[in-house]
């Protein structure tokens, strides 16, 4: 065993000299190894960053929210002609569900709408999202207050001119004044402003804190909200341990009476749940870690290119020596250890300097993103270091074995 140690030790120190003496060489095998952990982490990194921060995002949420709407929030076997002819989903769908589907706990109507101008004094806000929504959409999204309310069922019925603002919005707007009970335009009307929201994050770059509501009805007395009108649909949150496959089915089979469609016809709406967008988003997620994986991948090729063809230079540089250390009772698995060492130190040194990069990195963009935080994970880190270990290896055993198996005299002879 002892034997052993010490030739892992001596064959340890043969290789630090031999880097030592070549830092040009070194440096070179270096710079690739690095680039290439450097690429494979920073997209592992920038990935688990967007992942976690959607997944913090959508934490508050309950995941057996439905949205029915004309629209699919995923993948779907209906062709893009027939859904574009699909009706809108209108408020009397709202109120019909509200009415005649038991088991829910809350539901609220939407409209989607674009950008909107929102004024106040001499500001004035462009491609603001103002999203009119009945109250209930406030027990759905669990929403949180920093001051004021939310508006409320009646407010909503009559559709009240009051806005409630995202924090930062409210920020831009109104710097240190108070917002609430503050007038502001938005549609070219005047809105009262009853709430300012709690700070969330930029989560899935669709913050709240930049947003605002206003009730549904309101945007209705002026706007078309009709079956060709403006896009709508009825958010539900189904009560707790309600059998979800089971209230979707009832759903379905209700909303479809409702429409008039008959047993042969299709359905002409969708019923999305936040759990399916949940299982696209990791969808999507998984797909850009293979994409980041294939391309970095080839980065991480160059470099361990890069260590076998400097390992391959250093064995025909040091044929002599190894042909006089094997005249002097060198075994051949000293110099395999020797090379293997050599080509291992390197890519481990170019991993830990990739890693090193990738951690500034990460640093610097999470202070440039405000609430958005890069993450490098001890999982990835561990990777990197894993990949750039196996990386040397699998670099360095081809000259290793070259080396070792070279004959002693033969070796002398050429080295001379």
């Amino acid at each position: 065993m002892l034997v052993y140690l010490r030739l892992f030790k001596e064959s340890f120190y043969f290789a630090l000299n031999a880097l030592r003496n070549n830092k040009l060489r070194t440096f070179l095998s270096l710079l690739g190894v690095t680039v290439g952990i450097f690429s494979i982490i920073a997209v592992l990194a920038a990935v688990d960053s967007l992942d976690r921060n959607i997944k913090d995002s959508l934490e508050g949420l309950d995941k057996n929210t439905i949205y029915l709407s004309k629209y699919s929030f995923g993948p779907t076997q209906v062709p893009r002609w027939q859904r574009d002819r699909f009706p809108q989903v209108e408020h009397d769908a709202f109120e019909f569900v509200r009415r005649n589907i038991a088991d829910i706990e809350a539901s609220a109507y939407v409209i989607f709408g674009g950008g909107e101008t929102i004024r106040y004094q001499a500001e004035t806000l462009t491609n603001v999202e103002v999203t009119p929504i009945s109250e209930g959409i406030y027990t759905i999204d669990n929403l949180k207050i920093s001051q004021g309310r939310f508006y409320s069922e009646l407010e909503s019925e009559k559709g009240a001119p009051v806005i409630v603002l995202g924090y930062t919005l409210a920020e831009n707007l109104f710097g240190d004044e108070v917002p609430i009970g503050k007038q502001i335009r938005v549609y070219g009307r005047k809105l009262t402003v009853i709430g300012v929201l709690g700070k969330y994050g930029d989560g899935l770059g669709d913050s709240p804190d930049v947003k605002a509501f206003v009730p549904a009805n309101f945007v209705r007395q002026f706007r078309n909200g009709g079956a060709d009108g403006l896009p709508g649909a009825v958010v539900i949150k189904p009560k707790a341990g309600v059998d979800i496959a089971a209230f979707e089915s009832v759903l379905k089979q209700k909303f479809r009476v409702y429409r008039g469609l008959k047993a042969d016809e299709d359905d002409n709406f969708f019923v999305n749940k936040l759990s399916g967008l949940v299982a696209a988003v990791d969808s999507i997620i998984g797909v850009m870690n293979g994409i980041g994986w294939m391309i970095s991948l080839f980065s991480l090729l160059v470099g361990g290119f890069g260590i076998a063809n400097i390992m391959f230079v250093s064995v025909k540089e040091r044929t002599n020596l190894i042909g006089i250390q094997k005249s002097l009772g060198a075994k051949n698995r000293f110099i395999l250890f020797q090379f293997l060492f050599e080509a291992t130190i390197l890519a481990i040194v170019g991993g830990l300097v990739g890693l090193g990069l990738v951690w500034i990195l990460t640093l610097v963009a999470s202070g440039m993103a405000g609430d958005f935080q890069f993450v490098l994970s001890p999982k990835n880190m561990l990777l990197g270091f894993s990949l750039s270990t196996v990386i040397g290896l699998i670099s360095g055993v081809l000259p290793a074995l070259r080396a070792s198996r070279l004959d002693p005299v033969e070796a002398i002879r050429t080295g001379m």
